[in-house]
Parts: C-alpha cells; sequence; structure tokens
C-alpha cells in the first residue's frame, strides 16, 4: 500500500510557472501564482499572462512613490477610504491585474468594491493609477479596456518616460480625460478634494503638489465628502 502510494506521488505532475504570454483562466493563474512565492508581480490581462519585468528607479519606482504619498495623504484625511499598494484585484473571470495604486471607498459606505474572505480586492476600486514606461505600454490598451468595462470610475496612467500623466474619468460607459484647470490642477470627480497639480507632479515638486492638496482638503466639496461617507456608518 505504502509503495502503491508512494508511486502515485510521483506521477503527480509540477504546477507550471507563469510565463507572459500564457492564456489562462483567472483561477489557473492564481493557482500558478500562489506556486511561486518568489514571483513579486504578475497579472492576467484579457485572459494573457504578463509577468513583471524587475522595475527601474526613475521609470518606474520613483513616480510610484509619490503617487503613493499624494493617494496616501488623501486617505489618511478622509476617513472611509482604503488605498492600496500592488493589490491584486479580481476584476473578472479574464482579468486579475495589479495595479500600482488604488484609491476605493469602504464596501460599507458604498463602496463598489469589496475585500474578499481571502483577503484580496473583488470588484472594481473607485480609482487605479499605473505607471507605464511609455505610451505603447498595456496600460493603455488592454488594461484600460479591462477597467473601463469592469467600472473603474477614474484611471490614471503616468507616462513616466515621456512626462505625461493622463486621467480618464467613466462617463456614460466611456474614459474621457479630465482636463486641467486654468491653474493647471486636475480635481476628481469621484475623490471631492484630490487635487493633483500635474505639472508640479511632473516636475517633481512635491511641495506644491501637496500644497494644492491640501487646499483641496480644506474645500467644502472635501468637508461635505467626508461628512457624507461619516453619515453612511453611523
Amino acid at each position: 500500500m505504502t509503495a502503491s502510494i508512494e508511486q502515485n506521488f510521483d506521477k503527480v505532475a509540477p504546477i507550471p510557472q507563469l510565463e507572459s504570454g500564457d492564456r489562462l483562466t483567472r483561477c489557473e493563474f492564481e493557482r500558478r501564482y500562489t506556486a511561486m512565492p518568489h514571483l513579486k508581480k504578475a497579472e492576467l490581462i484579457e485572459g494573457i499572462v504578463y509577468v513583471a519585468s524587475p522595475l527601474r528607479f526613475n521609470s518606474h519606482a520613483e513616480p510610484h512613490s509619490l503617487l503613493i504619498v499624494v493617494f496616501g495623504t488623501y486617505k489618511i484625511m478622509t476617513a472611509g477610504v482604503k488605498i492600496g499598494d500592488n493589490a491584486t484585484v479580481r476584476l473578472d473571470l479574464d482579468n486579475e491585474p495589479q495595479p500600482d495604486v488604488v484609491l476605493l471607498i469602504d464596501e460599507n459606505l458604498g463602496g463598489q468594491a469589496r475585500i474578499s474572505k481571502d483577503d484580496y480586492i473583488a470588484g472594481a476600486p473607485e480609482l487605479v493609477a499605473e505607471v507605464a514606461a511609455s505610451s505603447a505600454a498595456i496600460d493603455l490598451y488592454d488594461k484600460k479596456k479591462a477597467y473601463r468595462r469592469n467600472g473603474v470610475q477614474e484611471y490614471i496612467v503616468w507616462q513616466s518616460l515621456e512626462n505625461q500623466l493622463a486621467w480618464f474619468s467613466l462617463q456614460n460607459g466611456e474614459y474621457v480625460s479630465l482636463q486641467l484647470s486654468a491653474d493647471g490642477v486636475i480635481k476628481s470627480r469621484i475623490f471631492p478634494g484630490l487635487w493633483l497639480d500635474v505639472q508640479a507632479l511632473l516636475q517633481g515638486e512635491m511641495a506644491k503638489v501637496l500644497a494644492v492638496l491640501q487646499q483641496g482638503l480644506h474645500s467644502e466639496e472635501h468637508i461635505n465628502f467626508v461628512q457624507h461617507l461619516a453619515s453612511k456608518s453611523q
């Protein structure tokens, strides 16, 4: 009996590793990802696997960190809003991205996504931000389509090599680029008070970025938003 068990065990095939270009179901993608604890980032976009290459400092790590500073500051000052850094998001059966940054409203306060029992984001966060090396990146094509189709309300793509930032708003089922105000600021439609001085961010002038954000956080629209979320928690 023991020998038979050992023989059957030997016949169990090892779990294949994830490879960029694989076409997988979300279930199989998760099975392989879980079996690769050394792997830091992999995504399933429209049924295709993308395994991230090592990340460079100027083109990804630093811009990513600056976005965390901005959205983290907003989260601290806005009870009921959550932030995630490289959190896995189960969008649908063909898409499981791992965005650079997400902002979401607590599901108990009316947010459209939830945290699953096994601690993943299920559904579309209200806001997703990605750092892309260039305009040719997947972030502006298949991933953008998946976010739009699943109802991500706002989508930000920082094209680091081209030093450009696009902020899309979901309106009538399509992504529309939010325009700068006269003073060069983009104001979120979903997160009142989330104001971003785009040019200052692109130039690395973080003191100015945070000063403009503080103006948004002290605006009447942000105060009303915080009160609205608080009323839902009672």
